[in-house]
């Protein structure tokens, strides 16, 4: 019996069989999104990087120069709405005199005002400037009125963008030694670096933030004194710049207004030099007597002769007429002294 022999095996190789065009299909489809995605990253990575040197010579170029003229912008926000009577209507007129007397000290502006609530002062000459104002010029809202004192020197910088320092002080204070200049008296390199303090306790007497122990007259912005309660914001000085509108601009926030602080925007600074070290990297804390001497010691540093400034804090507290009559001592003296 014969059997059938077993097919052979075939020596070449089998022929070629193309495979389902699906796979190349999708691979085909997978390699054109790779393609657009890289694309489109490198067309991000040009945008912001490739074209750097153009945006950083434009941003250069556009950066407003601050030319230090005027030198000086002193802020006071009024309450001259509510006054009650002559005694209180000559005393907001005092202050403000006085804010323009010193002003014209380093500069011109005109004299005498016209009216006391006049404080559209404003000319184009060299020297120091006021920027006065009613409190009810701003929209605050429902938080106190203190607040104000943000957005007036806020606005200040606005109407002088090419000051070199301001200096808000309050309503309740006079200027009392003309002769003193905020560019030489606080700023001056060798002055700042000699009375600054610190290592401080931002809140007296034991709080664990302190001013920076290496700090340098470069890196102060912002100045400020402290009295028994803690920083006082009465009496302060800011440099202008990019990084004070910046404070500022955090200061006045509507979180931090939110918050009901006891003492409002006081308290409110206090928590923000405490919790952002961008800001207190730029705090100088001075003697108070340099900026903000009081009239009684009984919250602070109290008045000596010499002294730049005397506030009367606290005295709305006193009595409706307080204010005027812890001033009336200093009304003629200071004009004395300006004379």
């Amino acid at each position: 019996m014969h059997f059938a022999y077993p097919p052979r095996k075939k020596s070449g190789p089998p022929p070629y069989l193309p495979r389902s065009t699906r796979i190349p299909t999708l691979r085909k489809s997978r390699l054109k999104t790779i393609a657009i995605t890289c694309v489109a990253i490198l067309f991000v990575i040009w945008l912001f990087s490739g074209s750097s040197s153009t945006k950083s010579s434009t941003r250069s170029s556009s950066r407003h120069v601050i030319t230090g003229e005027p030198p000086v912008v002193i802020v006071t926000v009024f309450d001259s709405k509510s006054v009650k009577g002559d005694s209180d209507y000559n005393y907001i007129k005092d202050v403000m005199e006085n804010r323009v007397a010193y002003a014209e000290k380093h500069g011109k502006c005109p004299l005498p005002l016209k009216e006391p609530l006049d404080a559209g002062i404003n000319v184009d000459k060299i020297g120091y400037k006021t920027h006065l104002v009613e409190f009810t010029d701003y929209e605050l809202n429902d938080t106190p009125r203190s607040w104000a004192k943000v957005v007036a020197v806020r606005h200040a910088m606005a109407k002088f963008p090419d000051c070199r320092y301001l200096w808000f002080l309050e309503q309740n204070a006079l200027i009392m030694n003309p002769n003193l200049k905020i560019e030489d008296h606080v700023f001056a390199a060798s002055k700042l670096e000699a009375n600054m303090i610190k290592d401080l306790p931002v809140v007296p007497p034991d709080s664990i933030i302190k001013t920076f122990s290496h700090l340098t007259a470069d890196d102060v912005e912002l100045v400020v004194t402290q009295d028994k309660e803690g920083l006082s914001t009465g009496s302060f000085l800011i440099r202008n710049g990019e990084w004070a509108k910046f404070f500022l601009d955090t200061w006045f926030d509507p979180l931090y207004r939110s918050y009901n602080f006891q003492r409002a925007e006081t308290h409110a600074l206090e928590h923000i030099v405490q919790w952002h070290p961008t800001i207190l990297s730029k705090l100088a804390v001075i003697p108070q007597d340099l900026i903000n001497s009081y009239g009684t010691a009984t919250k602070g540093k109290a008045y000596e002769n010499g002294d730049l400034a005397i506030r009367f804090a606290g005295c709305t507290r006193s009595s409706s007429s307080g204010c005027a009559e812890q001033a009336k001592p200093y009304q003629s003296k200071w004009r004395e002294t300006f004379a």
